[in-house]
């Protein structure tokens, strides 16, 4: 029986990652006791039941139960009749934040205002947890689409050696700096296609730019040393429990230079076997 734990912050996407779940034939129970998930297996795998997949979201609503959850996956983990996995889903505060308010709701572990401080109560509570997560998602610049883009890659027929995620975003400077970003890198050192007049009105879409961007030897050489140092530095990230990097591109306007990078090195990620998402945040 194939089993999933989706835990993680409150705000994040753990209801949009139950919605997927069940659309993929998955019995799903949201805020179910944890000790409760293996009286529920037990009657499902020893008995007549035909659920052979089932989705449980466990977090911080479960008040003192939720301490059960270590107990519960130890079980879990150990039983040869069952395959499981841990699903952590995670933003930034400024996002979590934003979110709360855009709703009205109330954090679980606040009655008032959700402030950076509940964010971080929660943040230490789920410590643990998170390090056993065999799949995290970071939701912070993510659609909805995306959100399902990146399910499907992790559970319909992923390998989990290929489940490091790469966010990456192009921007423009005028417009401020993204930030909810690990690695920015600025691409006004190559000759700028704004004050080519065939290209002005275009963007770093266009195959034209995308050309005369990387015609450049110093382009080329960007690309190709970033492209080692990100594989260097990811097993690293890995050891360390992290297992997703935002990376900006940034020109002035964000509509040429750091759009052809940003599908430059996207284009490289996915080559190297890299989860990838891509937003153009200026355009």
């Amino acid at each position: 029986m194939k089993v999933v734990i989706v835990t993680g912050l409150s705000g994040a996407g753990k209801t949009n990652a139950a919605d997927w779940f069940e659309d993929q034939g998955y019995y799903c129970v949201d805020n179910m006791p944890p000790a409760l998930i293996r009286n529920f297996i037990d009657l499902t795998v020893y008995s007549n039941k035909k659920i052979n997949k089932a989705a449980f979201v466990v977090d911080v609503r479960g008040g003192e139960f939720f301490t059960d959850l270590s107990e519960c996956l130890d079980y879990l983990e150990k039983s040869e009749a069952i395959e499981c996995k841990v699903l952590f889903i995670e933003a930034s505060d400024e996002t979590l934040i934003k979110r709360y308010n855009e709703t009205r709701r109330n954090h679980p572990l606040s009655e008032g205002s959700t402030t950076r401080e509940v964010i971080e109560e929660e943040r230490d509570k789920l410590a643990e947890l998170r390090k056993r997560a065999h799949f995290i998602i970071d939701t912070t610049n993510m659609k909805v689409a995306g959100f399902k883009l990146e399910m499907e890659k992790l559970f319909v027929g992923m390998e989990q050696e290929s489940a490091f995620a790469i966010n990456v975003t192009s921007f423009g400077y005028k417009n401020g700096i993204p930030m909810e970003t690990d690695l920015i890198f600025d691409m006004r050192f190559i000759p700028n296609p704004y004050y080519v007049p065939s290209l002005k009105k275009l963007t770093g879409n266009n195959k034209k730019v995308f050309q005369y961007v990387m015609k450049y030897e110093i382009s080329q050489t960007f690309a190709s040393q970033l492209r080692v140092m990100i594989n260097t530095i990811v097993p690293c990230y890995v050891k360390e429990g992290k297992y997703h990097l935002n990376i900006a591109f940034g020109c002035t306007g964000g509509q040429h230079r750091s759009v052809t990078m940003a599908n430059k090195m996207a284009e490289v990620f996915e080559e190297d076997g890299y989860r990838v998402t891509l937003e153009h945040r200026d355009l």
